[in-house]
């Protein structure tokens, strides 16, 4: 990085800002090696983030804010701060009561709501996870999964109430409830909604190429053919993709 940073044009006008938008980038692709099991890309694409770690903290060390050797300190101590069940002297008996702690400590260093360290640019659906998993941490949370279940019937009446009515607004806002509490249900299940619906369109995507070859193979247009016909080619896609 060193290097780059002298001798590559490129490299040497990148800022954090500039930087930021690639690195969001490559997170999402290191995300879906991890969701195609793809081993050797999730290395790869590690690498690929690692640079971009180095690089920060390459940019801080030009303005004497920080350096490489200060980032991996502040997590270090970061780390031994918030394992005092590891570090110190504090007893916990489940993975709950980690997080628990964790929220706890948080506030401790000066957080004001447990709800700050929720990035504000976060995907709404990956956003509301993180909500729920944050209140939870503090005790804001239902006891039982059938309770979460009968949440999410209470919403999808609602929801269908306002569509009876016909107020879009009302509409939007209650079917926003209904993915909170799905969401929300998901966690109880032990379900990551992200990955699900990403599963989800990935299979989806697969069986509708697989239609549209298929489709091709018979010199058929998607657009002039039926419902029905189509819904042949979905069914043998389903069993292709078994």
């Amino acid at each position: 990085m060193d290097d780059l940073r002298e001798k590559c044009p490129w490299d040497k006008k990148q800022t954090l800002e500039s930087l930021r938008h690639l690195t969001i980038e490559e997170t999402y692709e290191l995300a879906d090696a991890i969701l195609e099991n793809d081993l050797d890309e999730v290395k790869k694409e590690l690498g690929d983030l690692l640079l971009h770690i180095v690089f920060y903290a390459k940019i801080g060390s030009e303005t004497n804010h920080f350096d490489i050797g200060d980032v991996a300190n502040e997590i270090s101590e970061k780390l031994i701060h918030r394992h005092p069940h590891i570090y110190g002297d504090v007893k916990v008996n489940s993975e709950e009561e980690v997080k628990q702690n964790w929220e706890k400590l948080k506030l401790k260093e000066g957080k004001n709501s447990v709800l700050e360290g929720v990035p504000k640019s976060l995907p709404a659906m990956v956003k509301a996870n993180r909500i729920q998993d944050k209140v939870a941490g503090v005790g804001f949370d239902w006891e039982e999964p059938q309770q979460v279940w009968e949440k999410v019937q209470e919403e999808l009446s609602e929801l269908n109430t306002e569509i009876k009515k016909g107020n879009q607004k009302n509409i939007e806002s209650e079917f926003g409830d209904v993915l909170f509490s799905m969401i929300n249900y998901a966690r109880f299940i032990g379900v990551n909604p992200e990955n699900a619906l990403e599963r989800t369109n990935k299979k989806f995507s697969n069986r509708f190429q697989f239609l549209e070859k298929a489709a091709k193979t018979a010199n058929k247009e998607l657009s002039e053919m039926t419902l029905n016909e189509m819904d042949v080619y979905w069914e043998q896609s389903k069993e292709f993709f078994k």
